[in-house]
């Protein structure tokens, strides 16, 4: 007779009714494998039918271990909380497995819990039936010792896989840290802004092995996005609106993006690809804040090297954004703290100059009285007329260095008739640029009064016609018009020269900034809109390079 011909013999009329089918799978349970069939039927008369749903806790960690346990249907997790409070996973068990065992071995308590991932059907072997089977049925022990051991082997290889692993990622965050630090050197080597950025960014795309990329920084008063990059040979700003595309949204929002596909994205702009010649694939656009928490930058990286960039990259740009954030402000610091000083000393040269020439040019003004009233000449008068008017013209500039530099601010507002005002000021600037070989034409459509301060505005003027004029250095139109609109006094100053460049029209109004000439102080353009600020208005350019700028003054009416 066959050995499974016995074995069905010996189950074909199961003891206390119990479920041949289920008997059967028990038999071929790894633990009875090779057992004598007169063994197994006393075994199985002792061994208790249980079935439980997904999800039921078997036993408990910590429990009483008075079971063995034999799965034949269904699987089932065994895990352990570990001292954090969070579940460790241990291992996956299916039909024909068992579990429980070592607590009926060493008597203590349950040092796993043991979960129903399916709905499971179980035999319940007790302690005392355990022992007993152990010491009657040699190869039954040696089952049990073999199944100990291949789980005592695997356990030490998933051991020490997770601690290579373990041992991996520690070295590879020691590494990243390593780079933090040395980042973070670099970023704090140098005040000089522009050479800042180009810093930041070497670090970035080294450190995440992106191809190419651009550090913006927020400029507050235009609500853009600026930096500068490298065109051929030269170094080029470029700027764009907070919001718009992938870079701006990133500033308007603070959210991180982290794209594995540009093209997907409705906020990608393929323009500048399709310029440029470029295939942009991946992005990684995170923010730059300050301590505060406020957005000051943001960094895009391009095309990771190898695959996509993924949250250790996000991690490492989030920690070196910060380091970057107050390297940014310390050089933005400085450059104020520069330029303070800088107004400091125009101070105290203009208050020295202010000092050494009054009286002379008191006199000098006194004299050319003097001879307009002696001379009967209209020319003599017209000449003397022209003198008082460069005497007050250098001192009321130098004053105006001084009250700048100082931070001195005060408007003397009279009601003053436009036309009339227009007319007595375009007279004085008109002698001025005829010998320029510029054409003055006035075209003042506004009638009516407003209250200003006649000589900051005539200052005004004064500093837009020059800078007109330095920009038709072959002569040209200076066309001056003034309307209302919207409750407002509208003088604009359009002239057909050079044109004025992106790049430097953000920076016109910054103080000792100068373009494309050697003279002046490179405050020109800083009084005025000091000037008008103070009357509550604002200032509009538009220009285009060689067709001419247009300078527009909005002042309340």
């Amino acid at each position: 007779m066959t050995t499974e011909k016995r074995i069905i013999q010996a189950l074909a009329a199961p003891p206390n009714g119990k479920d041949r089918s289920l008997q059967i799978k028990l038999r071929y349970n790894v633990l009875f494998d090779s057992v004598k069939e007169e063994q197994l039927t006393k075994i199985l008369e002792s061994i208790e039918e249980i079935t439980l749903p997904a999800g039921s806790v078997i036993f408990e960690e910590e429990s009483e271990g008075n079971s063995l346990y034999l799965l034949v249907n269904g699987s089932v997790k065994i895990s352990k909380l570990l001292p954090t409070g969070e579940e460790t996973f241990l291992g996956i068990l299916h039909s024909g497995d068992f579990f429980g065992e070592l607590e009926l071995i060493d008597n203590r308590p349950r040092s796993a819990q043991a979960t129903a991932v399916t709905d499971c059907s179980l035999g319940k072997l007790g302690q005392a039936e355990f022992g007993k089977l152990l010491s009657a049925n040699p190869q039954f022990a040696r089952n049990l010792l073999k199944m100990l051991s291949l789980r005592l082997r695997s356990s030490n290889v998933h051991f020490t896989h997770q601690l290579q692993e373990n041992l991996d990622n520690a070295r590879a965050q020691l590494d990243r840290m390593h780079m933090l630090i040395e980042a973070s050197k670099s970023v704090n080597s140098s005040l000089d802004l522009e050479r800042l950025l180009g810093i930041i960014l070497h670090t970035a795309t080294t450190a995440v092995k992106a191809d190419r990329g651009t550090v913006y920084l927020v400029e507050e008063s235009s609500k853009q996005l600026w930096s500068k990059v490298l065109e051929g040979s030269a170094m080029v700003d470029i700027r764009l609106p907070v919001g718009k595309g992938i870079a701006g949204y990133v500033a308007a929002t603070g959210e991180t993006i982290n794209l594995t596909d540009a093209y997907a994205d409705p906020r990608f702009n393929p323009e500048i690809d399709k310029t440029s010649g470029y295939k942009t694939r991946t992005v990684l656009c995170m923010p730059m804040k300050n301590k505060e928490g406020k957005i000051i930058g943001v960094v895009q990286l391009l095309n990771k090297r190898l695959g996509a960039f993924d949250k250790e990259d996000e991690e490492f740009i989030g920690a070196l954004s910060v380091h970057a954030a107050i390297a940014v402000e310390n050089a933005q610091l400085a450059q104020r703290m520069i330029q303070s000083e800088r107004l400091s000393a125009v101070g105290s040269m203009a208050n020295a100059i202010i000092h050494d020439i009054k009286n002379p040019m008191g006199m000098l003004r006194m004299y050319a009285q003097i001879m307009k009233s002696k001379s009967n000449s209209a020319e003599t008068g017209k000449l003397a007329d022209q003198m008082v008017r460069q005497i007050d013209r250098f001192v009321t500039m130098t004053q105006e260095v001084l009250d700048f530099s100082c931070g001195v601010s005060e408007l003397k507002l009279e009601d003053v008739d436009i036309p009339e005002f227009i007319e007595m000021v375009l007279s004085f600037i008109e002698t001025d640029l005829s010998g320029r070989n510029i054409q003055l034409i006035s075209n003042t459509r506004f009638t009516g009064r407003v209250k200003i301060d006649q000589d900051k505005i005539a200052r005004v003027f004064d500093n837009l016609a020059t800078n007109a004029a330095d920009a038709m250095a072959k002569g040209g139109h200076l066309t001056v018009t003034t309307y209302g609109r919207d409750k407002q006094l509208i003088i604009e100053f359009m002239d057909d020269g050079d044109g004025i460049a992106d790049a430097v029209k953000a920076k016109i109004f910054q103080p000792f900034f100068t373009h494309g000439k050697k003279h002046g102080t490179g405050l020109g353009m800083s009084i005025v809109k000091r000037i008008i600020d103070d009357h509550k208005g604002s200032i509009e350019i538009e220009s285009e390079a060689r067709k001419g700028t247009t300078v527009r003054l909005l002042l309340p009416a």
